[in-house]
């Protein structure tokens, strides 16, 4: 087994769980970031320094939605970008997790350039649309929605894990059983299901930006079907904090 074969390895074994993560994400973005997550320990990174280069490589995607005029080029250049900046932000994790780099520090890094990439993509979106679509004012409303459902929706996954692991710790404690994830959310068809819902759905949709008329429809549907997701989501992770122990109102 080469040094490579190794690595690689030790990244299969440093995996988060399957548990609710959308059918991109699961099958295409952690195996990709597994490879450049080898890349960058024989490089010598560390899980930070992925953390910046993830920032830095989305950033410049954006930047081509809503400075450059949207033609099948930029388009494609703009998806390729944002595919490999979210492929970086599995590659971080990853890396902390197998070389036992990871800090609180970093995480919070990572959560911060989270944050800013699901507001800024559809504010981007907004802008081309604006400067470079034909549309009706109204459709500006469809990116300013998704950027607060995106923003929404990324709190609703962070603080619902904080909370889950306070409940841990406390059911640690006292020796409470911990409760069972579900095989429901394990199940690719649940991954499936939620994919519209996936960042890298709305990257790889990116690509159609040349494409006027249908990237509107696509980034329309996308952002109400985000919309129905948070709602369904949002009555799941208060169901499931409730169930934890965990304080509601």
């Amino acid at each position: 087994m080469t040094v490579e074969d190794g690595v690689l390895a030790r990244l299969r074994g440093a995996q988060k769980s399957a548990a609710g993560a959308p059918a991109y994400s699961r099958f295409v973005n952690r195996p990709l970031g597994r490879l450049l997550a080898a890349l960058a320990y024989r490089v010598g990174l560390s899980p930070s320094q992925v953390t910046l280069i993830s920032g830095a490589t989305t950033a410049a995607g954006i930047g081509v939605i809503a400075v450059a005029r949207p033609t099948v080029t930029t388009g494609v250049v703009a998806a390729l970008l944002l595919v490999a900046g979210y492929a970086l932000d599995a590659a971080d994790g990853q890396l902390a997790r197998v070389t036992g780099k990871g800090s609180l520090a970093g995480e919070w890094l990572d959560h911060l350039l989270d944050a800013f990439k699901a507001c800024a993509l559809h504010l981007a979106v907004l802008v081309a649309w604006y400067r470079f679509f034909d549309l009706e004012p109204g459709w500006l409303l469809v990116p300013l929605v998704y950027a607060v459902v995106s923003s929404t929706f990324f709190f609703g996954v962070v603080g619902a894990d904080l909370l889950r692991r306070i409940a841990r710790l406390q059911a640690a404690s006292t020796g409470a059983p911990r409760a069972d994830a579900g095989s429901l959310r394990m199940s690719p068809l649940y991954s499936i299901a939620v994919a519209p819902a996936d960042y890298g759905t709305l990257c790889i949709a990116i690509a159609l930006l040349g494409f006027h008329g249908v990237f509107t429809a696509v980034y329309g549907a996308l952002a109400l079907m985000n919309l129905l997701v948070l709602v369904i989501s949002a009555f799941r992770w208060y169901r499931s904090l409730k169930t934890a122990g965990a304080e509601g109102r």
